[in-house]
């Protein structure tokens, strides 16, 4: 069976709960972090470069991404140049377009050019990759996000497309590419079978991480004696003929 330590895609953590964050940044495993505007939201961060702050001093020596929150391509650039400027170890989340549909692989051309480190997201097509590897400064660390998930939710597996990435990309060795959106734990086994250099896990997956590896067997039984101990304990009674 796979184990944790067998695997070389690398877990970043994705979340805005600071105290999960403490936590997993203790793991080993735990290679990374990341965050987006909608996650912040639902954990109830009001002031983003607070957070960002407070997050900086809990991880200060992994990766972190943090996501700019324009509409406006120039906003966008002032944007990723101030929340780069906040830690050495950031990665600038860029959409790969606006709300508009406007391409943003010219600005992140121009920020990986300034030694920015950009992680460029919501990607779901090959092409969007290929603008992005074609943009890229190969001396600047780059991450191309692809949306694994959200591929999967369409009914379309998404293994072929994240395969071709890391294929696209193997000659810029500054890119990673990144298997987003993950659903569940299979998804890490499935990431480092594609050859994915990273996927982002939520916290709340990141619980079950325990499970990885273990015995079915054993499984199985603990999962018969939960329904046994459940149906007990709420007194459940059915009334036979014998």
């Amino acid at each position: 069976m796979t184990k944790i330590d067998d695997l070389k895609v690398k877990m970043f953590a994705d979340g805005a709960d600071l105290e999960s964050i403490k936590e997993l940044s203790k793991k080993s495993y735990i290679q990374g972090f990341t965050t987006n505007p909608s996650l912040m939201k639902k954990g109830g961060i009001v002031d983003y470069k607070k957070f960002v702050i407070d997050m900086l001093n809990i991880v200060k020596d992994k990766p972190v991404s943090f996501e700019v929150f324009s509409d406006e391509i120039n906003e966008m650039e002032n944007q990723a140049r101030e929340i780069a400027s906040w830690g050495k170890n950031i990665y600038v989340k860029i959409p790969i377009t606006n709300s508009k549909g406007t391409k943003t692989y010219n600005l992140v051309e121009k920020l990986s050019n300034d030694g920015i480190k950009c992680n460029v997201t919501a990607i779901l097509l090959i092409e969007q990759v290929k603008e992005i590897y074609q943009a890229s400064n190969p001396k600047t660390d780059i991450i191309i996000s692809i949306f694994a998930g959200r591929i999967a939710d369409t009914g379309v597996d998404p293994i072929s497309t994240m395969r071709e990435a890391v294929n696209l990309c193997k000659n810029k060795k500054k890119i990673q590419i990144l298997w987003a959106s993950c659903r569940e734990l299979i998804n890490i086994m499935q990431a480092d079978s594609a050859g994915s250099h990273i996927i982002t896990v939520p916290h709340q997956i990141l619980k079950k991480i325990d499970g990885v590896g273990k015995d079915l067997g054993q499984l199985s039984l603990e999962t018969v004696k939960t329904f046994l101990s459940d149906a007990v304990s709420a007194g459940y009674k059915i009334k036979t003929n014998k």
